[in-house]
């Protein structure tokens, strides 16, 4: 089960400073969420369209409760989302209400765009069992090996603790990035259109000489 729920006993004003630094490095580690192709994220039985992508937010936004998705027609969620990069996965946060709307597991699948529920229906490439998290501080840990090369992530939330909807607040990713390189594809392209271009040209002579 994770872990890291109870650092509060014991803390004093001597600790204040260590816990704003704490938060800083957390905000730096969870800055995935701005590496994500937003515009072409989607969430799957979303009450309001578009609140999907609202809970992809910086980390110390994370208790913000006024941005959330609620499932509409049941408690399931199923998430796609596309990374302008590649990932190296290392830790996700979870983070909804501390009630019955909470998921209680996630399934995770990498790189297999626009899935739908009857394919989250399949073996995901990792599953866990979720603990209410009502203030973003519980992390969850994917294979490395297995998260290794992302650039697409689905999420299936299939249940919550017994609520006919589920609703969170906030996902945050923590790992590392690295650039698409488009160069070689880019060349490529504009050598094809110019090679059309030519070839175009020529029909056309072909076509002119043929008609007079």
């Amino acid at each position: 089960m994770p872990h890291g729920h109870s650092h509060d006993h014991g803390r004093g004003c001597s600790h204040e400073a260590t816990d704003i630094d704490n938060a800083l490095e957390m905000g730096i580690e969870y800055s995935l969420y701005t590496k994500i192709d937003i515009e072409n994220t989607e969430c799957l039985n979303e009450e309001t369209d578009g609140s999907g992508k609202t809970v992809f937010k910086p980390y110390e936004k994370r208790l913000d409760t006024s941005k959330f998705v609620q499932s509409d027609a049941d408690e399931e969620l199923l998430f796609n989302v596309p990374f302008t990069g590649n990932i190296k996965l290392k830790g996700i946060i979870i983070r909804g209400s501390n009630d019955n709307t909470h998921p209680n597991r996630l399934k995770l699948f990498k790189n297999r765009p626009k899935m739908t529920f009857d394919d989250a229906r399949g073996k995901a490439d990792q599953e866990f069992e979720l603990t209410r998290d009502c203030r973003g501080e519980v992390e969850y840990s994917p294979k490395v090996v297995t998260f290794s090369s992302v650039h697409h992530l689905s999420l299936h939330f299939p249940s919550n603790f017994g609520d006919d909807n589920t609703r969170i607040y906030y996902i945050g990713f923590r790992g590392e990035f690295t650039e698409a390189h488009y160069h070689g594809v880019t060349i490529c392209n504009y050598e094809s259109r110019a090679n059309a271009a030519d070839h175009k040209e020529k029909a056309f002579d072909g076509v002119g000489r043929a008609i007079q």
